[in-house]
């Protein structure tokens, strides 16, 4: 039995860390603007909620197709200066992304990734 106990504590901390992950990895909720049998085009506000109301700072409009590629552009106004972003993704069960992220001045990234599906 006491074997089980340590057994049992690293499951419950790997599915907590597991559970961890798969929150920060979701995408914001993309909301269909159009869409037929080659793909969507969607529209992902950046709302964020108060008491009685909801502000828009911003939102990111992009083109998805059915194999998950696409492109994006955004705008975030949740900062001083307003952030621009642009990006794209290959589809397939190897896919590739890339962004790029600025407001003018300082604040500037790039960003890529692989996402493979099994």
């Amino acid at each position: 039995m006491s074997k089980s106990i340590p057994a049992l504590r690293a499951l419950l901390v790997l599915s907590g860390m597991a559970c961890c992950t798969v929150a920060l990895a979701q995408d914001a909720p993309k909301v269909p603007i159009q869409t037929d049998d080659k793909g969507s085009v969607y529209v992902a506000p950046n709302v964020s909620s108060g008491e009685t109301s909801m502000e828009s700072k911003g939102a990111t409009v992009g083109v998805q197709q059915k194999d998950g590629s696409g492109v994006y552009t955004g705008m975030d106004t949740s900062t001083p200066r307003p952030t621009y972003s642009v990006g794209g993704s290959t589809g397939g069960n190897t896919s590739f992304s890339a962004g790029v992220n600025s407001d003018g001045k300082e604040n500037k990234g790039v960003k890529a990734g692989i996402t493979i599906k099994y």
